[in-house]
């Protein structure tokens, strides 16, 4: 049935795609002929998605999913193999493996069956569950066996399978492994139905130089991939699949990502020194990465750098247009003549350093650069000039003249107009001042700051490029006369860590009025969709904290903007808005690489000051890597386990009661060494080494769950004096090992 199903599938579509009809008909014979070729020696394997050009995060996303997924397919298919090499560039998907055996191994697999009392009667005789196990494997009831598993007796069969050629395995899984690559959005093309981020255009798929023959969305494989787009398109063949990355090379097809990233970098910076300057790359750590970087080497094949020009009256314009413009309109690599000043946390008006040129990345060589040159010249001169007009119309009106327009804006019809968000972040950055002790002026320009922070939201110019809100704030802010520490503020309310304390206390005011207005209004994150970004603004309510290392306490920052919502904010909903920062802020403590359990001992007592939460983790870390460790944790863990295993609640310790020796001197060594409750997990700890001793003797010679009730609460009570050393640092007991 299975083979007429399929005889009736290829008819459709030898009538669905008649000019596929011959190369079907030869892929046909094809896998034929490859089933029969005996192979006995590892061969190199080639498949190349063709495509037409893919977005740019899709090529990474296509490279991470097939880096993941083909050494577990491979080994699924009990295939040895070599080394695996995955590329992506926008049109083409590669994935090459320069050796691959020719045939799967025989094996034999055990197979489980029904419980045997269901599979044979009491005489051995096959039942029919028994029978139909055996026939469904292929074996006889006589060869199946009986064997304990979980407790009980069940029936298992040895299967034994003879390994298949590997031509014809690829084969049949080659079109599901395209189809497992998934993206964010796909289209649909033509009539097969299949959806893919872009339309497909040819298969490569080579396993030496034999073409392993499989059709895909109305694509049959061969052995034909294309060169270039800027030369047309030309048809390359691909002899074998050990001379691919050769043949490729040579029609200027770079298809390693980092060795693009790399030709790029070399050639910008080449181009930038010809005009005595520097390329803006926006490197990212020590990495070097950069976003800019990334993106553009997702976008061409043949990295050819091309340097422009524009006209010099357009340096007039705030530094962060001209960029912005550049890098997220046009992708270009900026010039400036040194390393910026102005990158740092201080925006003082000061001449721009840039330089009237940019470095835009071609895809091909230089023949009609100059063309190129001139069409990404007028391009970036219309928008600059466009820029010009909205920042010269914006200029018109002081900043603070913008803030009563924020009232056509909405943020939420529950939680009223961007100007009533504007008014409640005021509100509650005068209630988070003293919290994060800010100076007078500090205080007196956090307000400012507050009451202008949103203004720019309703000027031309962060209308057209929303990625400027704040930056131009910050810009007519300062061309406002405003103090420079409150533009500043302005300016760094959208970054993850402000730099300053006043941009600290706004920003904190706005993502905790977010938190707090949302989540009351039912519009918490659910699963992966996050519409209000809110785990973005977790993470930059608990961030900035850490990173300026200042106590402060979510819970009360959060009970106080309640106060400031339009709709009732329940105990419950604030309690579920501190267990989702708590959430955020493991996250940041787990991703800076300490322990899952570090971290969740510490956060189980602190998790509303996630500076004092971050310097636990710290501490608690260092002390857990302690070759004494294992002496230190038991001695305390005795203490709680006693406790929690107890009926009684003990309230009080009467010194007078303690009898033994041992008991008495356990009562000593707290009483000189805890003068008062420790507020570290160094101070908390280093009590807890000093009491071991007298710890270790009171468990050998003490009888702590006495018959006499008062003698057993009086010892359960200086158990708890110790135990209780921990409250508010660190839970332990959520430690490995405890």
């Amino acid at each position: 049935a299975r083979k007429v199903a399929e005889g009736y599938e290829t008819q459709r579509k030898e009538l669905e795609y008649p000019l596929l009809r011959d190369s079907i008909v030869d892929t046909r014979k094809s896998n034929n002929e490859l089933s029969n070729i005996a192979l006995t020696k590892p061969i190199p394997f080639l498949l190349e998605v063709g495509v037409e050009e893919l977005p740019a995060s899709d090529v990474d996303s296509a490279h991470e999913q097939l880096t993941q997924r083909i050494p577990t397919l491979l080994n699924e298919l009990h295939l040895e193999h070599g080394d695996i090499r995955i590329y992506a560039t926008p049109r083409r998907i590669v994935v090459s493996i320069n050796s691959l055996s020719p045939n799967q191994p025989d094996r034999e697999d055990l197979v489980k069956g029904p419980p045997a009392d269901k599979a044979f009667d009491k005489d051995g005789i096959a039942l029919p569950a028994g029978i139909g196990f055996a026939k469904k494997n292929n074996v006889d009831t006589k060869a199946l066996e009986i064997r304990e598993e979980g407790g009980g007796k069940y029936v298992f069969a040895v299967v034994k399978q003879k390994g298949r050629p590997t031509p014809e395995v690829l084969a049949e899984v080659l079109p599901k492994l395209v189809e497992s690559i998934k993206f964010e959005k796909s289209m649909r093309w033509n009539d097969s139905g299949v959806a893919f981020s872009r339309p497909i255009r040819w298969f490569v798929a080579l396993f030496g130089d034999q073409v392993i023959p499989f059709e895909y969305a109305g694509v049959v494989s061969g052995n034909v991939t294309r060169g270039l787009r800027p030369y047309d398109s030309p048809e390359i063949k691909i002899s074998s699949a050990d001379k691919y990355s050769d043949l490729i090379r040579e029609a200027g097809i770079v298809l390693d990502k980092e060795e693009r990233k790399t030709s790029i970098v070399e050639q910008v910076k080449q181009a930038a020194s010809l005009v005595g300057g520097e390329a803006i790359f926006d490197f990212v750590g020590a990495s070097h990465d950069s976003p800019l970087l990334n993106e553009v080497s997702n976008l061409i094949e043949m990295p050819t750098a091309v340097m422009g020009g524009f006209n010099s009256e357009f340096l007039a314009l705030p530094r962060d247009v001209l960029i912005s413009v550049m890098k997220k309109h046009q992708r270009y690599f900026p010039v400036e003549s040194q390393k910026s000043k102005v990158e740092s946390a201080t925006f003082d008006l000061q001449p721009s350093t840039l330089l009237p040129h940019f470095i835009a990345i071609r895809n091909g060589d230089d023949i009609g650069v100059d063309i190129v040159r001139q069409g990404n010249e007028h391009v970036l001169d219309a928008r600059f000039a466009d820029a010009n007009f909205f920042v010269r119309e914006d200029l018109k009106l002081k900043l603070e003249e913008y803030r009563p327009k924020l009232a056509t804006l909405t943020f939420h019809t529950k939680l009223g107009s961007m100007l009533d968000k504007s008014e409640r972040i005021g509100k509650l950055t005068n209630d988070l001042i003293p919290m994060l002790n800010l100076e007078n002026d500090e205080a007196v320009f956090a307000r400012r700051a507050a009451y202008l922070m949103k203004a720019d939201l309703v000027t031309q110019m962060v209308t057209e490029m929303t990625s400027l809100q704040g930056i131009i704030g910050r810009e007519y802010a300062l061309r406002s006369a405003e103090q420079s520490d409150v533009a500043n503020a302005i300016g760094e309310q959208y970054q993850t860590v402000p730099q300053t304390k006043i941009g600290l206390a706004v920003a904190l005011a706005d993502r905790l009025d977010s938190l707090v207005g949302l989540f009351a209004a039912g519009l918490a994150p659910t699963g992966a969709k996050d519409p209000f970004g809110l785990r973005r603004a977790a993470i930059g309510v608990v961030q900035p904290l850490i990173e300026h290392n200042v106590d402060f306490d979510l819970a009360e920052a959060v009970k106080k903007s309640a106060k400031t919502q339009p709709i009732p904010v329940s105990d419950e909903v604030q309690k579920q808005i501190l267990e989702f920062i708590a959430g955020r802020l493991k996250v940041v403590l787990n991703d800076a690489g300490y322990k899952f359990d570090v971290v969740d001992a510490v956060l189980a007592e602190q998790s509303a000051n996630p500076a004092a939460s971050a310097r636990a983790v710290k501490q608690l870390s260092a002390w857990v890597g302690r070759e004494d460790w294992s002496t230190i944790l038991p001695a305390f863990a005795r203490c709680v386990r006693i406790l929690k295993t107890s009926d009684d609640r003990p309230q009080t310790l009467d010194d007078s009661k303690l009898l033994e020796k041992e008991e008495k001197a356990l009562f000593k060594a707290v009483r000189s060494t805890v003068h008062r409750p420790p507020s570290t997990v160094n101070e908390f700890l280093e009590i807890v080494v000093k009491l071991i001793p007298s710890i270790d003797a009171f468990f050998d010679k003490v009888l702590v769950m006495a018959e006499d009730k008062k003698l057993r609460e009086n010892r359960l009570g200086l158990l708890q004096k110790i135990a209780s050393l921990s409250n508010g640092i660190a839970d332990l007991s959520k430690l490995e090992g405890f």
